[in-house]
This record gives C-alpha cells, structure tokens and sequence, in this order.
C-alpha cells in the first residue's frame, strides 16, 4: 500500500469522531458489567441571584452547592442485574440485621467489623445500595480506531426499579445514582490498523486514567 494511504490517513476519520452505545464498554470498580443498557447523569448548581434597593434586576449571581446524579438501566436476564458486582462487595451490618432478615455474613474476613462488643460485622449485599462507593470507567472504541474514556467517581446507588408485564419482551432494571466527579469524555491516542499500536509512543491510556482498580484489556 502506498505511503499515506490508509483508513486513519483519512482527514475526515481522524477529525470527525462519534460513538454510539454500541462502541462502548462499562467497568465499574474492577468487572465488565454487560448486562448495562443506558447510563445518563446531570450535574446541577446552585445558582442564587443578589438583589438590592434601586432595582429589579439582580445585581449578581453567586454560586453554590453542585451536585451530579444519575440513571442506570440493566437488561435483567436470569439473576439480580448487578449480582457479581454484589457477590464481590461487603459492607459493615448490625448483628440485629442477621437475625431478622438473614443477611449473608462472611465469617472469614476478620477485623474490627466483625467485633462483637460493637454488634457490627461484615456482610454481602443484599441490596444494590448496600454496595460500597465505586468509579465507572466507560471506553468509546469505533470501528475507525477512534478511543474515548469517560469516569465517574465515587458512585453511590440511590434507588433500584424492577417490573414486568404480559406486554414486555424484555425485563429491565433501573437505577439512580450519585457520584463526587465526572470526568467528561476525553480523547485517547488512535489505534492504527497497520501496526494495532497506538500512535502516540510511550503513552499509556489506561495508566493516565488513573485508576488502580482498573483491569486493562488483554491482562
């Protein structure tokens, strides 16, 4: 092939960029979740207007509290959508809380969690908001070799919705959530067809994430 023909030589392919749901993948803490359908959040402050004698209009603006929450929706197919998640979380419970309701206690993890005197010990979730925080990490990869990433930080599941009909084909859950951060989509380097290396030399995408917790492809 001659030199400077290729599909990423192309102008277009390397400046205009979109992903749709279908180029993406969710990691939340360290787990592929693919049972995610749709993730959507907002991020809103508060804004007060300062008004004084003279005039109507306001004379400032000043700025307050922000706060950034969101909806998940899974497809539900045989078991609880964030089951595996759950399975590999534990939380601190009262020791009242195993003998009303049952919870799953995990006797091997020992530690001030599990001290009597304090009636507390360590559990498995039973519900999705018993959960830990945890980040999510999307990454955008188009069939042109176009990467994107995205975080949110600190996730705290709020809500969980289930429900199913005669009339649905298909069974969903949803979820609210809060977070601390959001990133925001950033650009990665571009995988080049011919050598599937990254453009850009000595640069890790998943290292400048940075996200301890997170598994890169291919380990």
């Amino acid at each position: 092939m001659p030199t400077g023909v290729g599909l990423q030589t192309s102008q277009v392919t390397r400046t205009y960029t979109s992903f749709t749901g279908s180029d993406l993948k969710a990691v939340f803490h360290n787990m592929v979740i693919a049972e995610l359908v749709g993730i959507s959040y907002t991020i809103t402050r508060e804004v007060a207007p300062i008004y004084t004698t003279g005039s109507p209009d306001p004379r400032s603006f000043s700025k307050g509290k922000r706060g950034i929450a969101g909806t998940l929706v899974f497809q539900k197919f045989d078991r609880q959508a964030l089951r595996d998640l759950m399975d590999k979380s534990v939380y601190v419970a009262k020791n009242d809380d195993f003998q009303s309701i049952g919870w799953r206690p995990i006797d091997q993890i020992t530690g001030i969690a599990n001290d009597e005197r304090l009636g507390v010990r360590l559990a498995a979730p039973i519900y999705v908001d018993q959960i830990p925080p945890f980040d999510i990490t999307i990454t955008y990869a188009n069939e042109t070799g176009q990467i994107a990433t995205e975080r949110l930080m600190g996730v705290q599941i709020l809500n969980e919705g289930n429900g199913i009909s005669t009339d649905d084909l298909t069974n969903e859950t949803n979820c609210t959530f809060v977070c601390r951060h959001v990133t925001g989509m950033i650009p990665q380097p571009t995988v080049s067809p011919q050598t599937q290396d990254l453009q850009r030399p000595n640069y890790n995408p998943w290292v400048d994430l940075g996200s301890e917790s997170f598994i890169p492809p291919g380990t």
